[in-house]
């Protein structure tokens, strides 16, 4: 019976706060008498340390991105990744109090750090309540299996990584093959010509969801050659291209639009909340391969181009949905434009790669979990 709920995530990257708000969403949406509390782990610990710590990730992704795989590959194992432990272990006495005043009667984690200090409290007996750890990525890093058998489960996204980890010594009951918590959204049905009114396209013709920014702005002449190379090969094929947080990527996206006067099949967004329904009307998706935007990619059964990978996880990630068939890794140097007209030429490769992407959906991920983790007093 589990009704005071303490959920944790980390701050780098998006997709541990997408499974926690997940999580808290169908819970509070599902489940009487559940009291939820979300919570930033390293915010929680040290504003400071969490501010410097992201900025860092943030700035060695988009500036070194060689140093932060050996800084990824490096804390595997060795030296970085003791020091990695030891800090959590240092820090965890702050989560120790928050802890303790929650007096949870279960604990989510969807980041290794907290992870990490919920196993170490436990070790030492502070704490006795269940820990559920939720991976989101479709590789193992070793960090997440420190205290591994102070867990009490873990949630991960697809077979594969359940046999690494009972290779690795871990208890193959406390291993579930869930997925990855995605939005119910994902799980409804939509109007396509609903949609394509809302975002001035035209239902006859295809569309394609061109995630071209991020906040990293990696490989930027990859993605704007990607989509010169869009608006140049098919003259009816749609593009919705989002941005994100980069504006100097808006911008030279919407300079490239007006100068080969193509406002009426190319929509740049800086931001939408729309994802589920644009992707419901998308014939495939290009995009860098963070654990999230894949993971929605399957639950709408969309064929996945993947550029500009973030080395580590991201590239990791890559490696896995080219394996599956499920999309093509478009690596650096590629001729783009050669990737593409062979896609449009032989329709047949994305229809099975689209027959791939619905193979790996789990799109009730969210409910499974839910239901393992046995809360009490559903509607």
């Amino acid at each position: 019976m589990n009704n005071n709920i303490l959920i944790f995530y980390g701050s780098y990257g998006g997709g541990h706060l997408s499974a926690a708000k997940s999580i808290t969403n169908y819970i509070n949406k599902n489940y009487l008498n559940c009291n939820v509390t979300m919570v930033d782990c390293i915010e929680y610990i040290n504003k400071y340390i969490n501010k410097v710590s992201t900025s860092a990730y943030k700035e060695m992704a988009k500036k070194a991105p060689w140093a932060w795989k050996k800084f990824y590959q490096d804390s595997r194992s060795g030296a970085l990744a003791k020091i990695s432990t030891a800090s959590n272990k240092a820090m965890s006495h702050k989560l120790f109090d928050l802890i303790s005043k929650v007096e949870p009667d279960l604990i989510i984690s969807t980041h290794p750090f907290s992870s990490q200090m919920c196993g170490y409290l436990k070790q030492k007996g502070k704490i006795n309540m269940p820990i559920a750890t939720i991976l989101t990525d479709y590789k193992i890093h070793e960090q997440w299996l420190e205290f591994s058998e102070y867990m009490d489960y873990f949630f991960v996204s697809n077979e594969k990584m359940k046999d690494d980890m009972i290779t690795k010594g871990l208890n193959k009951e406390k291993i579930f093959v869930t997925g990855i918590p995605v939005s119910e959204r994902f799980l409804y049905n939509y109007n396509r010509i609903d949609i394509c009114k809302e975002f001035d396209l035209n239902p006859e013709n295809d569309v394609i969801l061109f995630f071209a920014g991020g906040e990293f702005g990696l490989g930027r002449n990859t993605t704007i050659l990607m989509l010169k190379a869009l608006i140049r090969l098919f003259s009816k094929l749609q593009v919705v291209a989002i941005s994100g947080k980069n504006s100097k990527m808006n911008t030279k996206f919407k300079k490239i639009v007006a100068d080969t006067e193509s406002t009426n099949r190319v929509k740049i967004l800086e931001f939408t909340d729309k994802i589920p329904e644009l992707m419901s009307i998308a014939k495939f998706v290009i995009t860098k391969p963070g654990g999230l935007t894949i993971t929605e990619s399957f639950a709408s059964h969309l064929p996945i181009l993947i550029i500009n990978p973030i080395p580590g996880q991201e590239e990791e990630n890559a490696e896995f949905v080219e394996e599956k068939g499920a999309g093509i890794w478009i690596r650096k140097n590629s001729n783009i434009a050669r990737h593409l007209k062979t896609l449009y030429r032989n329709p047949e490769i994305l229809i099975k790669m689209k027959e791939k992407s619905k193979e790996l959906a789990k799109p009730n991920s969210t409910e499974e979990i839910c239901k393992i983790l046995n809360f009490t007093s559903p509607f």
